[in-house]
């Protein structure tokens, strides 16, 4: 018998050992790097700002009925003419005129030779011109909206479709208010996480929410984002859920 195999065996056997123990080691270690890792606090941010609406846009329409198509082309050019002149004279020299709408306007009437039977006829037609004025007088724009019916003492058929405001900067103030937002989100992870005897690390993933803009203080939501346009002064909010590593 060799006296050298035991000596192999038990230097193979030391061998094998201190490998296997490597090997936990390392596996150990990358369990406790996960865990570590795993280790994180989800929160959401938010902020909010109150801005003033700073573009204006009023569309208005106004309309004639003549027996012929000449003699309606010929009053709404003349109503035109008025309502410029109505613009100009508060200061409104710019403003976008839409196609003009002609629809026939009829009426029933009884058939010749047949009284009991009733057929449509044309009887004239009706021209309708839209308008569009943009101001960024945004305080002052509906008070002259509601000065329209000088234009109706000349005769002119003469209404307010609609009033929007908007605020042109909402998407650099959308940029400012992520940012707040993820700071909010930060002092709310570390508020959680120092109540149970921890601290935060760094930011390990952000994720920006739906922006609402919405009439002041309302704070209403939907999934594809609010943009009120309704009224002067609005409520701009954001939010940012954010994923925190915890030490």
């Amino acid at each position: 018998m060799n006296p050298s195999r035991p000596h192999l065996f038990g230097l193979l056997a030391g061998l094998f050992l201190a490998t296997g123990l490597c090997l936990a080691s390392l596996v150990l270690a990358r369990a406790w790097t996960r865990i570590a890792e795993s280790s994180a606090i989800n929160v959401t941010g938010s902020a909010h700002k109150n801005v003033h609406s700073d573009l204006a846009v009023w569309h208005a329409a106004f309309s004639v009925d003549a027996p012929t198509l000449l003699e309606a082309q010929q009053q709404l050019r003349g109503d035109l003419t008025k309502v410029t002149a109505f613009l100009n004279a508060r200061g409104l020299t710019e403003f976008t005129l839409q196609p003009v709408q002609i629809r026939e306007i009829t009426a029933k009437r009884p058939e010749e030779n047949n009284e009991d039977s009733l057929v449509t006829v044309r009887i004239g037609y009706r021209l309708t011109q839209a308008l569009e004025v943009r101001s960024t007088e945004v305080d002052r724009l509906p008070r002259l909206a509601g000065e329209t019916g000088e234009l109706l003492q000349q005769s002119v058929a003469f209404v307010s479709t609609d009033m929007q405001f908007i605020y042109t900067k909402a998407g650099d103030a959308k940029i400012e208010m992520m940012a707040e937002a993820t700071k909010d989100a930060r002092i709310r992870a570390e508020q959680i996480a120092t109540q149970g005897g921890g601290a935060i690390r760094e930011l390990r993933a952000a994720k920006m929410g739906v922006v609402q803009i919405n009439p002041l203080y309302s704070s209403s939501t939907s999934w594809e984002g609010n943009n009120d346009n309704s009224s002067l002064d609005k409520t701009i909010t954001a939010t940012v859920t954010a994923t925190f590593a915890l030490k």
